[in-house]
């Protein structure tokens, strides 16, 4: 019995127009710097128009990319709310896979965007087992107090009583043809811009370290601590930090040049360094793992994997010689990819967008 389970950072999945660029420059989109909007009515009639048409060609490529996955179940993120959801699946998905994804759950979460994480999964897998929902609960609301992981490192950003999850560990149990499988999805926080000389990423580390130590110790708690190792879980999500990544030196008219670099500190130790769970993506080639592509100019970009499915021992070593498979035909034609990696792009990616997603989707068929 083969479950096929995927993550997807679907990048902004919303019904809402956010018209703050009007006042926020940052928060404008670039082809309206190009024109001379003087109120704030003809600027609001403008970007709706921009937003809808865009929209249209982004969520066909979404839709490409989570079918190319074949995913019984996929976690999602960045999805503004069930009726954003459940448009996108009838609109869009819909017409790609037909009625697959009949079951969605999405609980509000902690973002101040309002976004949220959400799963969509199929009736039964692609080999007729029957997929059940036992439960579905949410962590949103626990606070740094609540499990004593509040630190002087946090203090420069956070409270004691501050909830941990910047939005949220959205833990589902399930059965798979009779057998369990506990799934916890999150999105960590995301590396901010840095402060006081220091980069976003490390910046922001503490708030993902003590998201990672709250996913752990609520794995722990269902389980045992210390018994968790035979159990079938998986950590599913984008985790906004890596332990590796790949240095993308050159530009495009002189070529690319790759340079691999790995045993980097992350918030994502609290799951490896003592085998708490696998990093499945770890056996595909060093080059081969990345989810994302990251540029501010040619002087600072790389090529990082952001999303994961972390394994428990268990499962881990029943799928020992399985690899998890990644969806690059949606990454916009601006993304440099290693030597031999190329894929044919959907129709209509553009050079920045439309694109799929700014992430890359990921699925592993699992045996349970």
């Amino acid at each position: 019995m083969a479950l096929r389970l995927g993550s997807f950072n679907i990048e902004n999945l919303m019904t809402r127009f956010d018209f703050t660029g009007f006042r926020n420059q940052l928060r404008k989109d670039r082809v309206l710097h190009l024109f001379d909007v003087r109120n704030q009515q003809d600027y609001e009639r403008l970007e709706a128009a921009r937003v809808v048409a865009s929209t249209d060609d982004t969520r066909q490529l979404s839709a490409l990319a989570i079918a190319d996955t074949a995913a019984d179940i996929l976690c999602l993120q960045e999805v503004d709310s069930m009726e954003a959801l459940k448009a996108f699946e009838y609109g869009y998905l819909f017409r790609m896979v037909g009625s697959g994804y009949r079951h969605k759950y999405l609980v509000e979460g902690n973002d101040s965007r309002g976004i949220d994480v959400g799963v969509m999964m199929r009736d039964e897998t692609h080999d007729g087992e029957k997929i059940e929902i036992v439960d579905i609960r949410s962590h949103a609301a626990l606070t740094y107090d609540d499990l004593e992981l509040f630190t002087p490192q946090l203090a420069a950003t956070a409270k004691p009583d501050d909830r941990i999850f910047k939005r949220d560990c959205l833990e589902l149990e399930l059965k798979i043809g009779g057998r369990p499988l506990a799934l916890y999805v999150v999105h960590l926080k995301s590396m901010s811009n840095g402060r006081d000389g220091v980069d976003g990423r490390s910046y922001s580390m503490p708030v993902r370290e003590a998201e990672t130590k709250a996913i752990r110790h609520i794995i722990e708690a269902r389980f045992g601590k210390g018994e968790t190792a035979d159990k079938n879980f998986v950590i599913c999500g984008d985790m906004n930090d890596y332990q590796e990544r790949i240095d993308v030196i050159g530009e495009r008219r002189q070529g690319y040049r790759f340079a691999h670099s790995g045993k980097l500190q992350s918030a994502l130790d609290v799951f490896s360094a003592d085998g708490f769970a696998e990093n499945v993506m770890l056996r595909r080639e060093p080059l081969d793992r990345w989810t994302l592509y990251h540029a501010r100019g040619p002087e600072e970009q790389h090529l990082c994997q952001l999303d994961y499915l972390w394994l428990s021992p268990a499962l881990a070593r029943r799928n020992a010689g399985k690899t998890p498979d990644i969806i690059r035909s949606g990454q916009p034609f601006r993304t440099p990819f290693p030597p031999g990696q190329d894929v044919e792009r959907y129709p209509r990616i553009g050079w920045d967008r439309p694109k799929a997603s700014d992430h890359c989707p990921i699925v592993m068929e699992l045996d349970l």
